[in-house]
């Protein structure tokens, strides 16, 4: 078992960050299912806000409390890039659309655009040269997208605000992975930081706007306690900031591919959405542009 996750000079192999990443990718997956479900329960974005970072927060307190708040070293302006694009603005963004949108759209919508703007930042920001097969990937993206507006504008079933709001919130990501690739921190120390400062802001949201806990039954907090912080707030955390390390942001990224297609199979399954033809399409080619414009296959070859 160590020689599959570690080399020789304790350095984590490639093993590591693709366990990471495959790990990650069945989270969030099941992440968009719990958000979307937690729309026809009592919870609010707040009050799951407060599960999402509460958890980890008080999990991970020996680790913020041994690095500060502020650990030094880090640039401030990389701090704010993490805890804004994995933290609190971009869990209030994404939990706001995905009440309103099924499960399948916010899926090619959040997970197709994610890999789609970190290839961008790497280009506009960081000069990459994709070759063909990621500029292939990335119009494949777009046409997914464009399918599923189709599909929206002619049966009203998704707000256009859905269409904004979750590919900033994927910006928001792209831009906290490469934050957090030059900052210096583990994958455990940037989840501590960022659970820390993001449950400190969803209490303060919930001092001004109120939370309805208490009115919620047992067993619908004790789900989102699961998903949203035990395995979204903590595990998915941790392990996606292990792919970055090890893989490198663009191709950790592209694990994302697999999202869109999970997130359409589990909205039908698991919550009685419709699912037509459209849908399927739009998941099947969003998943194979993520995988072609992040360099996935160009890596393997």
């Amino acid at each position: 078992m160590t020689t599959l996750a570690f080399t020789r000079t304790g350095t984590p192999s490639a093993a590591t960050g693709y366990l990471g990443g495959t790990v990650t990718v069945l989270i969030w997956a099941s992440w968009i299912l719990a958000t979307r479900h937690s729309a026809a329960t009592p919870l609010g974005t707040i009050d799951i806000g407060l599960i999402r970072y509460g958890v980890p927060a008080i999990v991970l307190a020996p680790v913020w409390w041994r690095i500060g708040p502020l650990p030094k070293g880090v640039p401030l302006h990389l701090l704010l890039l993490m805890v804004a694009g994995s933290g609190a603005l971009f869990f209030q963004l994404t939990t706001y659309a995905i009440h309103q949108t099924p499960a399948a759209s916010a899926g090619i919508l959040l997970g197709g655009s994610m890999p789609l703007a970190a290839a961008l930042i790497g280009v506009l920001i960081f000069k990459e040269r994709p070759d063909r097969s990621r500029w292939l990937g990335l119009a494949a993206i777009l046409a997914g997208v464009a399918i599923l507006l189709y599909s929206s504008l002619s049966s009203a079933g998704i707000p256009w605000t859905s269409f904004i709001l979750l590919p900033s919130a994927a910006l928001l990501w792209a831009s906290y992975t490469h934050a957090f690739k030059r900052s210096g921190l583990t994958a455990v120390e940037a989840g501590a930081v960022i659970a820390f400062w993001s449950a400190l802001i969803h209490i303060g949201l919930a001092l001004i706007y109120g939370s309805t806990l208490a009115i919620t039954p047992a067993n619908e907090i004790a789900l989102q306690v699961l998903s949203q912080g035990i395995l979204s707030g903590l595990t998915a955390t941790v392990a996606y900031g292990t792919a970055v390390r090890v893989l490198g942001g663009t191709q950790a990224a592209a694990f994302t591919a697999i999202t869109p297609v999970l997130a359409t199979l589990g909205g039908g399954i698991l919550l009685g959405e419709q699912i037509g033809a459209f849908e399927i399409g739009a998941a099947v080619i969003t998943g194979l542009g993520v995988a072609l414009s992040t360099g996935l296959f160009a890596a393997r070859r």
